[in-house]
């Protein structure tokens, strides 16, 4: 059993590097405009709240949206949001769920013991405010659920999101956010290895973010970027040998280290027709040797269905280090 944990660990590990880090799936993008556009969409008023607790007093109707994504090595990702505007502000609520499955469960020998299958979730509700025509603030409560396998508890966790806005001139957004504030994991795996078990916490990197989108043409074209500064704390454990009188003993020392690391994103829309917009966007993923850059391409469009109208998007990512391609289907339906 022991040999299976560790399998399933390593497989974990040699996944996307996003998902190197805790709860790495919620950092990967929502939807397909999202990842299409490099995800750098913190400044664009007409993005999903999820990239921004700020940009939910932008919402100019009631929408429903639904989106997928499949991705390389037996990965899938599923997203719904329900979003509404309210009076000089918007709410807005939504649901990530990650899999991983067909992962090759073996024991010490190398025999085949069982498949395994990862479920985790993450829940936002954003809140945003109009302070003025030029500046809007917002403050998002994110829940986190990740459940690895039996006799290693689900564990849970809440996390805080700050964000605000401000139209420098008519065609100019800036904005500022800050993630996955207090959020961390405690793992227990003593249901695993009894009296050898122990009790772990992973802390959710800390992510301060800057952006802007600046419109052409009238609107026609949009461009946006984004730089992101990652803070993550970890613990290192230091062994040496000293001596006790005559006798040398073993002595382990623990230290609190915080590592950063910067990512750029950018990426552009245009409006090739009333009901049909195209974009591209390029996102660098986090992880080791700097990262990777993770390029997208997509299209959107938009048609009435009766008395709704209804937005279809579709967009094709390259997954980081070579290892495949992802595709994202997203459905987004206006209800009034």
């Amino acid at each position: 059993m022991r040999g299976a944990i560790l399998l399933l660990l390593a497989f974990l590990a040699a996944a996307p590097v996003q998902a190197q880090s805790v709860a790495g799936y919620s950092r990967m993008g929502f939807g397909a405009r999202g990842v299409g556009m490099g995800n750098a969409l913190a400044a664009d008023s007409t993005a999903s709240p999820f990239y921004n607790p700020a940009l939910a007093p932008f919402a100019e109707q009631q929408s429903l949206t639904a989106s997928v994504g499949m991705l390389s090595m037996d990965r899938d990702l599923q997203f719904v949001q329900l979003a509404s505007p309210l009076q000089r502000a918007g709410i807005a609520i939504g649901l990530t769920h990650a899999v991983v499955s067909g992962i090759d469960g073996r024991n010490n020998d190398g025999y085949h013991t069982t498949t395994y299958e990862t479920s985790d979730f993450a829940g936002f509700l954003a809140f945003g405010l109009r302070f003025s025509s030029r500046v809007t603030a917002g403050i998002g409560l994110q829940l986190f659920r990740s459940d690895l396998i039996d006799g290693l508890g689900a564990v849970n966790t809440v996390g805080l999101d700050f964000g605000v806005t401000a139209r420098v001139t008519d065609d100019l957004r800036l904005a500022f956010v800050a993630d996955d504030l207090l959020a961390r994991f405690t793992w227990d795996s003593s249901g695993l290895y009894s009296s050898g078990g122990k009790s772990t916490t992973d802390n959710f990197p800390r992510r301060l973010r800057l952006a802007a989108a600046h419109a052409f043409m009238d609107g026609q074209l949009l461009a946006v970027a984004e730089l992101e500064s990652r803070f993550t704390t970890v613990e290192t454990l230091t062994t040496s040998v000293r001596l006790l009188g005559d006798s040398p003993v073993q002595t382990t020392t623990a230290e609190e280290l915080t590592l950063r690391q910067d990512l750029v994103r950018a990426g552009v829309r245009y409006a090739a027709m009333e009901y049909l917009d195209v974009f591209a966007g390029l996102d660098r993923t986090a992880g080791g040797a700097g990262g990777a850059f993770r390029p997208a391409l997509g299209f959107s469009l938009t048609q009435p269905v009766g008395s709704l109208t209804s937005q279809l998007g579709y967009t094709f990512a390259a997954e980081p280090y070579g290892m495949g391609s992802a595709h994202y289907l997203s459905l987004r339906l206006y209800l009034d």
